[in-house]
C-alpha cells in the first residue's frame, strides 16, 4: 500500500491515545448502545452514507461482538488475529476478510505497525454496486453476495488470501483512498470500484477460505466454483472425486440444496454464457455453441430456444448486438 496512505492510517486516534494513557478496555458507547454489544451502523456511518472506512483500533483486545452491517477488513500491514464463531483466523498483510452480519467476532490486541482498515457497509450498497455485474449471471457470485447480505446465511466469513494479486491490491487501495478523501463523484466511484473488486475476487475463488457451520454449504460453494471453471466439460464424477464425496450423495445434495440437478446447473451456466457472448462479441453462433461446450449445434439451438424463448440469432438481434458474420 502507498506509504503516504499507510502513514495516514497509522496515526494514533483519540480512542487509541486513551488506551495508551492507561484505559483498560474500549469505550463500548462509541460502537453500540446494545447490552449484547451489537456494533451499530448508525454510530459507525454518517447519515445517508452506505459505506465508510475507519482504522482498526489497536493496543487492546476487542471483545466479542456482532454487527448490523457487513464488515470488510483489509490488512494494510502487519497482521491481526480474529476469533470468528470459535474459528481462529490470522489476517496477514494484503488479505481481506468479509464478515456476514450474524458472525460473532473478537480481535486480539494489535501493535503499532499492525494497520488494518474496517469497511462498514450496509447490505444495500451491494445491490447498487453489483448491478454492474449483471451482464453475465454467475452462480458463485450470487452465492457469495447472498452470504454477505443475508443474516440467515450459514456462512459467517470469507477469507480472501489475495496478497499476491496486484489488481485486488490496487482496487482496495483506491477504495480506501476515495472513501477517506472528500472528492467529487465519490459514491459512484466507490460503487464502481467495489464492483471491479468483486469481479477480481471472483477470478480467484481458489484463494477463499470460508467459515461455515454447514458442511453442505461448503460443498455447495465448491460446486458453484467448479461449474464456473469447468462448465464446458466438467463431469459430476470428476467433481465428486475432487471433493472426496460419494457420487450419489453429491448428486442428491445438489438437487436438495438448489432445486436443480448438476446437469441443470451446468446447462444454465452454458446458456447464460452463450447469451453473454451473443450480446458482447461478433462470434458466430456455431463458434459460441462450441465455446460453451456444445459440439452438437442442432441440440444447442434447440435447448437455447426452449430456455430463452427464441433462437440464438433472434436473441442477438433483440439484444441490439447483431454482428456481421453471425450464423442463425
Amino acid at each position: 500500500m502507498n506509504p503516504i496512505l499507510i502513514e495516514q492510517l497509522s496515526q494514533i486516534t483519540e480512542e487509541e491515545q486513551r488506551l495508551l494513557d492507561g484505559a483498560s478496555s474500549i469505550d463500548p458507547t462509541i460502537y453500540s448502545d446494545s447490552p449484547a454489544f451489537v456494533i451499530d451502523s448508525h454510530k459507525m456511518l454518517q447519515h445517508g452514507k452506505l459505506i465508510q472506512v475507519r482504522p482498526h483500533t489497536r493496543f487492546i483486545h476487542f471483545p466479542k461482538h456482532t454487527h448490523n452491517y457487513v464488515e470488510m477488513i483489509y490488512m494494510c500491514s502487519g497482521q491481526t488475529t480474529h476469533i470468528i464463531d470459535n474459528s481462529r483466523i490470522v489476517l496477514n498483510t494484503g488479505e481481506l476478510l468479509l464478515l456476514n452480519q450474524h458472525a460473532t467476532q473478537e480481535i486480539l490486541p494489535a501493535g503499532f505497525d499492525d494497520i488494518a482498515v474496517n469497511f462498514i457497509v450496509l447490505p444495500e450498497f451491494f445491490d447498487q454496486t453489483l448491478s454492474m455485474l449483471g451482464s453475465e449471471h454467475n452462480m458463485l457470485r450470487d452465492f457469495i453476495v447472498g452470504c454477505l447480505q443475508s443474516s440467515d446465511s450459514p456462512v459467517s466469513y470469507l477469507h480472501f488470501k489475495v496478497s499476491q494479486v496486484l489488481p485486488v491490491q490496487n482496487l482496495i487501495e483506491n477504495l480506501v483512498w476515495t472513501i477517506a478523501h472528500d472528492i467529487q463523484n465519490k459514491r459512484l466511484m466507490n460503487q464502481i470500484t467495489m464492483g471491479l473488486l468483486f469481479l477480481q475476487l471472483l477470478n480467484h475463488t481458489d484463494k477463499i477460505e470460508t467459515g461455515t457451520n454447514s458442511y453442505e454449504q461448503e460443498i455447495l460453494m465448491h460446486v458453484f466454483q467448479y461449474i464456473e471453471e469447468h462448465y464446458r466439460d466438467g463431469e459430476l464424477t470428476s467433481l465428486a472425486n475432487h471433493l472426496g464425496c460419494e457420487f450419489t450423495w453429491l448428486s442428491k445434495t445438489i438437487k436438495r440444496l438448489t432445486g436443480h440437478t448438476y446437469t441443470d446447473l451446468v446447462q444454465k451456466k452454458r446458456l447464460n454464457q452463450a447469451c453473454f457472448l451473443l450480446r458482447s462479441t461478433t462470434l458466430s453462433v456455431t463458434d459460441i455453441s462450441l465455446a460453451v461446450g456444445y459440439d452438437n449445434f442442432s441440440y444447442f439451438h434447440r435447448i437455447f430456444r426452449k430456455d430463452v424463448g427464441m433462437s440464438p440469432r433472434s436473441y442477438r438481434v433483440s439484444a441490439g448486438a447483431d454482428a456481421a458474420g453471425g450464423i442463425g
